[in-house]
C-alpha cells in the first residue's frame, strides 16, 4: 500500500493541486490513510467508508471492548473463516487464479458474482466484471493482495491527518478502539443503518453528505 501511496502523491502535484483530500472504499480505504501518511503537508484530510484496524494478536487487547465491538471481532473472524477465501487465495497464490480467470469469461463472472453476492442488481455486476475482463486486469488486481501480505516495510506509527469514516450497515463493521490505535487524528466517526460495502452505489447520497460534511469541517 505505500507504494500505491506515494504514486497517488506523486501524481497530485504534477496535476497542480496543492491542497487535497482523499476518499477511499475497500483497498481505496487502506490505499487513502498512507496518502496523508506520506504527504501530510498537502493533504488536508482522508475520507473512508472502512477503517480496517484488527486485533493485534495480543489477548489483553480485547479485554476492554465493549460487547458491541466484541460482536464486531466474532463477525470478523466468522467472515475471515467462512467468507475469505478470495482473500487467502489472491494473498497467497494470485497467479494460479489469474490463469484462469483470464481465460474463462464465466470463469470471471463466476469469481466475481460469488463476492458481490445476490443483492447488488445484475448491470452493476456486469459492469463490475466487464471492467477486469475487458482490462485484462484480474492478475494485477489479484496481486495486491498478495502485495500487502509480504509487505516488508509497512508503517508501525498511527496516521496523524484527519480522518473521517463513513461506515455504512452492510459492510465491514470498523472497530473504534483499534482504530484510534492506528490512527491519532479521527474528527469524524457515522454509522449508517442502511448501505453496503457498495455504498456509492446503495447509498450515494448519504456517502456525498458525509464526504462534503467531513471536508467542510477541515477549512
Amino acid at each position: 500500500m505505500p507504494a500505491s501511496a506515494k504514486a497517488w502523491a506523486e501524481l497530485m502535484p504534477r496535476l497542480g493541486y496543492e491542497r487535497y483530500g482523499a476518499h477511499g472504499n475497500d483497498a481505496g480505504s487502506l490505499i487513502s490513510p498512507e496518502v496523508g501518511r506520506c504527504d501530510p503537508e498537502h493533504v488536508i484530510g482522508v475520507h473512508v467508508t472502512q477503517i480496517f484496524s484488527f486485533p493485534s494478536g495480543d489477548p489483553a487487547e480485547l479485554d476492554g471492548l465493549s460487547e458491541e465491538d466484541r460482536k464486531k471481532v466474532e463477525f470478523l473472524r466468522w467472515w475471515m473463516d467462512n467468507g475469505g477465501a478470495y482473500d487467502k487465495l489472491q494473498s497467497t497464490a494470485p497467479q494460479t487464479l489469474a490463469h484462469a480467470l483470464a481465460d474463462s469469461p464465466v470463469g470471471q463472472l463466476g469469481w466475481n458474482a460469488q463476492l458481490l453476492g445476490p443483492n447488488l442488481d445484475p448491470d452493476y455486476v456486469l459492469t463490475n466484471t466487464m471492467i477486469y475482463w475487458l482490462t485484462n486486469t484480474a492478475a494485477s488486481s489479484a496481486r495486491l493482495y498478495y502485495e500487502v501480505l509480504h509487505a516488508v516495510d509497512k508503517p508501525t506509527e498511527p496516521t496523524t491527518v484527519p480522518l473521517g469514516l463513513a461506515n455504512f450497515a452492510w459492510d465491514f463493521q470498523s472497530i473504534r478502539p483499534f482504530a484510534e490505535r492506528d490512527h491519532k487524528n479521527i474528527v469524524s466517526w457515522n454509522v449508517y443503518d442502511t448501505g453496503s460495502h457498495f455504498g456509492a452505489h446503495d447509498a450515494p447520497d448519504l456517502l456525498v453528505d458525509d464526504i462534503r460534511g467531513f471536508f467542510r469541517r477541515l477549512h
